[in-house]
């Protein structure tokens, strides 16, 4: 989906970063050719950091939950200069007050501002910019409210969006000089949108693109939440429905941690995702695109006969199809995987055949025609561009 000029990023990890703010930019610029390096202080590549959930779940304050682990791909000790990265990604998360006491990683960020280098900051991670004086002379800057008093302490101007009455309804994120700064997970589309085009990115695309996302209780946290928040910052309208839930209601997510020495993942409780439509305002003539992720919703959406029939109305259509993990089961149902080759897992490979498919194992994600398919939650860089490709957007710098 990218072009064959070369951009990288530095991604500064450590234990409880938030598990969303990282895995978007992380995989969307992957899918666009982007080199990413996942570093961490004190640990070298292959090492894993643990991510966490971070959302509200009817108390005062935001939960935190341990969903899973990220592996490195770098030495932080070979990071000793800017040069060659474009952007510096610090997620929020716990993890960046114990780097900002860190001299090494507050004298990289500092070095980053620097020479003029994009540092891209989410919700808590903004005392790295602290901590390294970027805020100093009224650099405009936004984070989760608590951290309003320090950035003005340090010297920056406190930006808000105006007009939002809930963390939720916040969309934008601001950009000063180099300077990217967002409240948090809630706003990624428009902040990974402003990350690409400051990293050169042009979006290209010949006509208004629009997807739907069907989904339900235990939907793939990553799943929904990556192809997501990407097609918006790539300037799609996107929609995610679920049969019998109205616009605003909230949807469980789940993450797959898989420990070593296990047959299985273990699913864990992910972040809330908030369905942005009523099931009955749906036309299938709006969409040009229709997308399940995994996880065990689409057990649910094969038993709802809404669903399965509005699967249907794309097929006639003659939409594009996108299906990830477990959510082909629904695709399934309606016929769609008949003579197609699609991405599987091991344990899709039974439904993919009795559908009339041919499961491709060897391959993390299949297009087949109009049918774009990805065996798991880890094969999404390249699941986000071969749907990309499908529905005619691309990326160049």
């Amino acid at each position: 989906m990218g072009s064959t000029v070369q951009k990288s990023a530095l991604l500064l990890c450590g234990d409880y970063m938030e598990s969303y703010e990282t895995m978007v930019p992380l995989y969307t610029l992957q899918s666009l050719g982007v080199s990413v390096h996942c570093v961490s202080p004190n640990r070298t590549a292959g090492d894993r950091c643990v991510m966490a959930a971070h959302d509200f779940t009817g108390l005062e304050l935001y939960t935190e939950l341990v969903v899973d682990q990220l592996t490195l791909t770098a030495n932080f000790d070979d990071i000793t200069t800017p040069d060659n990265y474009d952007v510096i990604i610090i997620p929020g998360g716990r993890f960046t007050e114990t780097l900002s006491a860190d001299e090494r990683c507050v004298e990289l960020v500092a070095r980053f501002a620097e020479c003029k280098k994009m540092i891209f900051t989410s919700c808590h991670s903004q005392v790295m910019l602290m901590a390294a004086g970027v805020l100093a002379g009224g650099v405009r800057c936004t984070a989760f409210e608590s951290m309003r008093t320090l950035i003005e302490l340090s010297g920056g101007a406190w930006w808000q969006q105006p007009g939002v009455e809930s963390m939720f309804e916040i969309t934008d994120c601001v950009k000063d000089g180099n300077v990217v700064s967002m409240v948090g997970w809630p706003t990624l589309g428009h902040a990974v949108r402003v990350l690409v085009e400051s990293l050169g990115g042009q979006v290209l695309k010949e006509n208004p693109t629009s997807v739907l996302f069907l989904i339900g209780d235990y939907v793939e946290d990553y799943g929904i939440n990556v192809p997501f928040r990407a097609l918006q910052a790539l300037g799609c309208k996107v929609d995610a429905v679920t049969p019998n839930k109205k616009k605003g209601e909230m949807c469980a997510t789940l993450v797959y941690d898989l420990e070593e020495g296990r047959q299985l993942p273990e699913e864990k409780r992910g972040h809330n995702f908030l369905v942005t439509a009523s099931w009955d305002d749906v036309c299938v003539d709006d969409y040009d695109c229709v997308v399940v992720p995994g996880g065990r919703s689409p057990e649910l959406l094969v038993m709802n006969q809404k669903a399965v029939a509005l699967v249907k109305k794309f097929a006639e259509k003659d939409k594009v199809f996108a299906a990830m993990g477990q959510g082909k089961l629904l695709l399934a149902a309606t016929g769609v995987l008949k003579g197609k080759r699609c991405a599987s897992g091991k344990g899709m490979k039974v439904m993919v055949k009795v559908a009339g498919g041919e499961a491709v194992v060897s391959k993390g994600c299949v297009t087949d025609g109009k049918l774009v398919t990805a065996a798991s939650a880890s094969d999404l860089p390249e699941f986000l561009s071969g749907l990309s490709t499908a529905l005619g957007v691309s990326v160049m710098f």
